[in-house]
């Protein structure tokens, strides 16, 4: 029943029941509704007659009006607190007496923050705090930083530097702002007179966790982000934009931090980034409550439209302020001038101009890097016309021998020497050709040669291919060069294998394959044309191979013997290619076209399923490839080698060879193969236990999956991996971004339901690191119920074991109840008995919290789970296994006087749960000396008992028994079991 009114009809709430309310209203989300709450809750206090209710209510909006996007209206509840201590002090207790002196310094600050409250208010209002803390005794640290803070934002950076160096000498007491909160203010002093260094020096225990605080280190991680670029700490950069975004993002009352994080992206070449950004808080482009983080907001907003003109996206359409459709142009106008305009209102009431200047300064900054990733999908903005730049993570492409001349005759002869070099440049130049000549000033074989060479770019499809080479054959032909045209019309039959017709262009390729050996035995050509033709004639046998239309048709058919015709087919084509290549071995045309075959080998090993075997020929065809001068075409033995090596164990062997395939393709090839080769490197780094370095190179392989427009195919694979690596290096904020951000491109359809049950594995695994226990769950359960249509039942049983771990740590009880119900029923379909009964016993403490079934309930599980134990027991066939059984009985006999004794103090109770760990103790010396520590574990918590019972001498003669079982050990649980003996006696001695 409430308590009357006094203007009559029931309270609603009791004075313990508001401050319940208010505590539980705290801990909403940051916003309007929790600032309604907390404004129903005064109205509440009122009725109650009593004074300190109407206090603490007041100071709840205070409180909650400060960390939101109301904070103008938290002069009214602060005027009103000061004016009733300062009729009735004796109505404050200490605590709200200590709030009210500490909430001063946000009233100060937060006056500061709204160009409304003139400045002699502000000066006035920092006097009467100075004044009231000397009468309370209060050092004058936080006087003087109040006073740095309005000298810094004046501009007035004399007045600024004497407070500063005043706040630091003072002493720290009560009314100082918390470790985190000074040194975020005090490192940004020194980012703002451009000593990024020391900033980072005065901010690191804060990242490091050393000093935190409801809104720290997220305002720090933010602040960081632009120094830390300028000092060259990009990785660092990257991670505290992870880190810091995902902190600030649900927090409303965060807008300046959020900015912080919006212009590092639009300075990075990470645009798409804060256009997402934006588009998570429209109401930041409205919410007036606090006039200077929406001039922040405005301003780098302005930044980031502008930035998007300047690379030709005007036009684009843009998140923005709600009921208006928004071009990135319209935006860039319309946000700089109401940053203008609340700057300039900021000015006239502080007679400067410092507040617009610093605005401009901050709209005009120009990128810092081109393109800094950051592990998470984000559309890359380019230019319209093609930048001159490079990535800031792409190595730099190496230089032909020397720079491209630019008349026909140059551009030919520099195709020409590079195409003799064998070069991967050669197609560049010889394109370069084509385009700055015109068909009058080449001559015929230099029509053939541009023919030949564009057939040869990866860009032009198969059949266009073909035509071309078949065009060169005809030139070549016509010039009297009969071993080139039969060379160019074999690399013709090969576009048609690629085409996927293996059987025309085997059939192609013969004739063309016998003239030039014959014109070869002649002397009519060159070795490096026959070796050309029987090489790519070798390329259609392996396409032949791999066809998967023929295989198909093969299996449904169950003509396996005709795979291995084709395999066997392919190895005389090869074998034949040597034989001929033997005694040419010198010659640089015919080298690469042996290292080529040999690496053709590795494949029909490996397809034989001879891991050795083809480790060895792909180890040999690299080698002949760097003996040849030609590393840029040991790039794919050197990638091909490391699977098989990692298959086979050798990871010194894959980790090689993915470096040097890193290495030697660097500047070759296309950045879908630049993603291929870090993803190479990172999986076997990662499976070497190298976490940090393997999320490296998941990073880089993320960037060129998005350069290569992949970010949906390998992007998405990359940064699952990324997330993975992460975790495991302990990187577990990062990690939770990663993944939180990669999980809306994970499809079942398009990665398997195994990639998308790992992806919610780890990320649960994360954010139960980070506290975030319901949250865990509902990954978890999400997992499982993927996992539930799965023929191999353990993964679901784990993580509906994990998600009901994660409901009882966040109590939700109903919930983690089903959940390990659920578990317990496929742990015995598992046959995991330990499972199950650990399970169950997790279930009876549920059953004894506040609101669940009740001790009787509790026992039944216990007492089921002792069941279980007994049972499989009595089925046991070998010793381990009953030994692991009778310590799990132990544990839940030990587990049933825990939970008997903790339903109430006193003898009746102790004395029933005593018998129980007594059978734990038996228990556990029966299972043998690998559950000692859990026997004197069950010891000192019957010496606790029996103590409280009276039998001290019993209770005294466990103690000392555990201290003897200690005594040459010295471990951390030997500690621990010490400690609490000694600690024991001495209760027992007293």
């Amino acid at each position: 029943m409430g308590h009357p009114r006094p203007g009559g009809g029931p309270l609603t709430l009791t004075f313990q029941a508001l401050r319940e309310a208010m505590r539980d209203n705290f801990a909403q989300p940051e916003g309007p509704a929790r600032n309604a709450r907390a404004e129903r809750l005064l109205a509440e206090a009122e009725q109650l007659g009593e004074p300190l209710a109407v206090i603490e209510a007041l100071g709840h909006q205070l409180q909650v009006y400060n960390y939101s996007s109301e904070k103008a209206k938290m002069f009214v509840p602060f005027a009103r607190l000061l004016r009733m201590w300062d009729e009735q002090p004796g109505n404050f207790d200490d605590f709200e007496t200590h709030s009210l002196h500490w909430v001063f310094k946000w009233v100060s600050s937060g006056m500061l923050d709204q160009p409304h409250i003139p400045l002699a208010s502000i000066e006035k209002w920092l006097g009467e705090m100075e004044h009231r803390y000397r009468l309370a005794g209060h050092s004058e640290r936080a006087v003087r930083q109040g006073e740095f803070r309005v000298a810094r934002h004046l501009g007035d950076r004399e007045r600024a530097q004497r407070a500063y160096t005043a706040w630091l000498a003072a002493d720290r007491d009560r009314m100082s702002d918390c470790h985190a909160c000074e040194l975020h203010g005090q490192g940004s002093w020194q980012a703002e007179l451009d000593d990024d260094a020391r900033a980072l020096e005065i901010w690191q225990p804060v990242l490091a966790g050393e000093h935190t605080c409801a809104h720290e280190p997220h305002a720090v991680l933010a602040s960081s982000l632009l120094p830390l670029v300028r000092l060259g700490r990009t990785d660092d950069a990257r991670a505290n934009h992870l880190r810091g975004y995902r902190m600030v993002r649900p927090m409303e009352s965060m807008r300046g931090s959020v900015s912080l994080h919006v212009e590092f992206c639009a300075l990075t070449g990470n645009e798409a980034r804060s256009l997402e950004i934006l588009a998570d808080r429209p109401a930041y482009f409205t919410d007036d409550g606090d006039p200077d983080s929406l001039m922040d907001h405005l301003a780098v907003t302005a930044l980031l439209m502008d930035r998007l003109v300047a690379l030709g996206h005007g036009d684009q359409g843009v998140p923005g302020p709600a009921g208006t459709s928004w071009t990135a142009g319209a935006l860039a106008e319309h946000a700089r001038a109401q940053a203008l305009a609340i700057a300039g209102r900021f000015d006239e009431r502080n007679g400067t101009v410092s507040v617009s200047t610093l605005v401009r300064e901050r709209m005009a900054r120009r990128p810092l890097l081109e393109r800094l990733p950051l592990g998470i999908r984000a559309v890359r903005l380019t230019a319209a016309e093609p930048s001159s730049a490079a990535p800031a993570s792409a190595p730099a492409p190496v230089p032909a021998a020397r720079p491209a001349p630019a008349g026909t005759e140059e551009l030919l002869a520099e195709a020409r020497r590079l195409t003799e070099q064998r070069h991967p440049d050669a197609g560049a130049a010889w394109a370069a050709l084509a385009e700055a000549a015109d068909a009058t000033e080449l001559d015929d074989r230099s029509l053939a040669e541009i023919d030949d060479h564009r057939a040869m770019s990866h860009r032009t499809e198969p059949a266009e291919s073909a035509r071309l080479f078949r065009s060169a054959a005809e030139r070549y032909e016509a010039l009297g060069d009969p071993g080139e045209a039969a060379a160019a019309l074999a690399r013709a039959a090969y576009a048609t294998a690629r085409d996927g017709r293996t059987d025309e262009a085997l059939a192609a390729v013969e004739e063309p394959c016998a003239r030039v050996l014959a014109l070869h035995a002649e002397g009519a050509t060159g070795a490096g044309q026959a070796a050309g033709a029987l090489l790519n004639r070798v390329r259609i046998h392996l396409a032949r191979l791999h066809d998967e239309d023929a295989t198909d048709a093969d299996a449904a058919t169950g003509a396996d013997s005709d795979v291995d015709e084709r395999a066997e087919a392919l190895e005389r084509a090869v074998a034949e290619l040597l034989a001929f290549a033997e005694p040419h071995h010198e010659d640089p045309r015919v080298a690469d076209r042996v290292a080529e075959a040999e690496s053709v080998l590795g494949d029909l090993a490996a397809h034989r399923g001879d891991a050795e075997a083809a480790a060895e020929r792909y180890e040999a065809s690299a080698a002949l490839y760097h003996r040849a001068g030609l590393p840029w075409y040991a790039v794919e033995p050197e990638a091909r080698l490391v699977p098989v090596a990692r298959h086979l164990g050798d990871l010194e062997t894959a980790e090689r060879a993915a470096r040097a395939a890193l290495e030697h393709g660097s500047s070759y090839v296309d950045t879908l193969g630049h993603t291929r080769l870090h993803l190479q490197l990172a999986e076997v780094l990662g499976e070497s236990g190298r976490f940090e370095e393997a999320a490296g190179h998941a990073l880089e392989a993320a960037h060129w999956a998005d350069e290569a427009g992949e970010s949906a195919g390998f992007g998405t694979y990359a940064r699952h991996q990324l997330g993975g690596w992460l975790l495991r290096a302990g990187r577990t904020e990062e990690a939770a971004a990663i993944l939180e951000a990669v999980l809306p491109d994970l499809t079942v359809d398009d990665h398997g339901e195994g990639m998308v049950v790992q992806t919610l594995w780890w990320l649960g695994d994360e954010l139960t690191v980070l506290g975030q226990s319901r949250e865990a769950a509902e990954q978890w359960l999400k997992a499982a119920d993927i996992a539930r249509g799965w023929p191999e039942q353990r993964d679901h049983a784990m993580l509906a074991n994990l998600a009901g771990q994660a409901l009882y740590r966040a109590g939700l009880n109903e919930e983690a109840d089903r959940v390990y119900e659920r578990a317990a029923t496929l742990w015995r379909e598992l046959g995991d008995i330990h499972a199950v009964v650990r399970a169950l016993r997790v279930r009876a403490w549920i059953a004894v919290r506040e609101g669940q079934a009740g001790p009787e309930a509790a026992r039944a599980f216990m007492s089921a789970a002792e069941k279980e134990c007994e049972q499989a027991l009595a089925d046991a066939d070998d010793p381990a296994s009953g030994a692991r059984l009778r310590a799990e009985l132990a544990d839940t006999h030990r587990q049933t006087g825990e939970l008997i004794a903790g339903q109430g103090e006193g003898s009746e109770t102790y004395a029933e749960a005593l018998p129980y760990v007594e059978q734990a103790i038996a228990g556990f010396e029966e299972a043998g000396e690998d559950f000692a520590d859990l026997r004197t574990g069950a010891q000192l918590m019957a010496a606790w008992l029996e103590a409280d019972l009276g039998a001290t001498d019993s209770a005294t003669a466990r103690a000392r028994a555990v201290l003897a079982a200690y005594a040459t050990v010295s471990d951390e649980t030997a500690e621990s079991r010490r400690a609490e003996a000694e600690q024991l006696l001495e209760y027992v001695s007293g």
